[in-house]
């Protein structure tokens, strides 16, 4: 038999577990329970629930969501034909905007499909085995991490290009990015190992109802019956470790940039060095600032409503993958020539 839920928190265990009622049972919870006849009890699933309080507007919402989840598959997978097709694009940025590509690609995949349009939207299909749900908490956050880890190696890119442009083609060679690469995927994982594993021992009582579209783990763990403390402050830790570890070199890289940038004399070479960098420096933008809001104002913004954060969670993962090859598509002259050339009729 579980133990009964810990008593209230001091505020500053509040802090760290972002003590907010977007992730807890409530009136929501019943309803979604009386209008599909769920059961919350079986100890092999989980429910999703989607969007609280949105349930009667769920296919109006898969609409958009489905729409940006198409352009992305569309918009990615020709960037990674035209990369691959094209040897005069076959250099470190491109490659590194490939991998970036794979990320946005397996970060989408992995959400829409059973998340969004195809399952609890339009099906009402709400259960997720326990090993799904599991691999969801992992995988989800390992492709956040990542990403981050790319757009700092590609600050790094534009930093080695511009600061020290003679030497580019021997410091970033294609074997040294192949191998970059690995070592940032071996950090997500290893970062991202923990927060499944850390699910495992807590026990989960009654309720299995997870307020959300996808397994997110803070949002597993908060319906568990035990104590979630290591839970939360280990989402911290990579928040601001590993995310602000990224963005501190990532800064630093730019703040090189920059002093090296008004260095020069010339105003056609300076404003082709801040070109170079508009692209990368968007897509940093278009990702950071709202995965920042995203974890922050879950922990430390008590005036949100559930559905704001969870729509917001949603459009997270699916704007910025939609948003990239547009950006370099827009900002890269030559990028831009190639697909020109591929996607023209002869």
């Amino acid at each position: 038999m579980c133990n009964p839920p810990p008593p209230r928190r001091s505020l500053c265990f509040s802090l760290l577990t972002g003590n907010l009622n977007i992730l807890e049972p409530d009136q929501h919870t019943e309803n979604f329970m009386a209008v599909f006849n769920l059961t919350p009890s079986d100890p092999s699933t989980f429910i999703l629930m989607g969007i609280p309080g949105l349930e009667a507007a769920h296919i109006w919402i898969s609409i958009p969501f489905t729409t940006f989840y198409i352009i992305d598959l569309l918009e990615n997978v020709m960037l990674l034909y035209v990369v691959g097709k094209e040897q005069t694009l076959q250099k470190p940025m491109y490659l590194l905007l490939c991998m970036l590509a794979l990320t946005d690609l397996a970060t989408s995949t992995a959400f829409v499909p059973k998340a969004l349009s195809l399952c609890i939207f339009w099906f009402n299909l709400k259960t997720i085995t326990v090993r799904g749900c599991l691999a969801q908490s992992f995988f989800l956050p390992m492709v956040t991490v990542m990403h981050s880890t790319i757009l700092m190696t590609m600050a790094f890119d534009r930093y080695v290009a511009i600061c020290n442009p003679l030497r580019y083609a021997t410091i970033l060679t294609k074997g040294r990015v192949a191998r970059l690469g690995l070592l940032g995927l071996i950090k997500s994982i290893l970062f991202s190992l923990p927060l499944p594993l850390l699910l495992t021992r807590l026990p989960f009582c009654a309720n299995r109802i997870i307020p959300h579209t996808h397994c997110e783990p803070i949002a597993v763990a908060k319906i568990s019956c035990g104590d979630i403390t290591v839970n939360s402050i280990y989402g911290l830790v990579i928040l601001f470790l590993v995310t602000g570890l990224d963005l501190t070199l990532i800064a630093l890289s730019y703040g090189l940039i920059i002093k090296a940038v008004l260095g020069i004399s010339s105003n056609k070479a300076h404003q082709k060095a801040l070109n170079t960098c508009t692209a990368h420096f968007c897509v940093m933008l278009t990702y950071y600032t709202p995965s920042l809001f995203y974890h922050l104002t879950l922990r430390f913004v008590k005036d949100i409503p559930p559905h704001v954060h969870i729509i917001f969670a949603d459009l997270y993962l699916l704007i910025p993958p939609m948003l990239n090859p547009i950006i370099y598509g827009v900002k890269t002259k030559e990028l831009r020539d190639k697909v020109g050339e591929r996607i023209s009729p002869h």
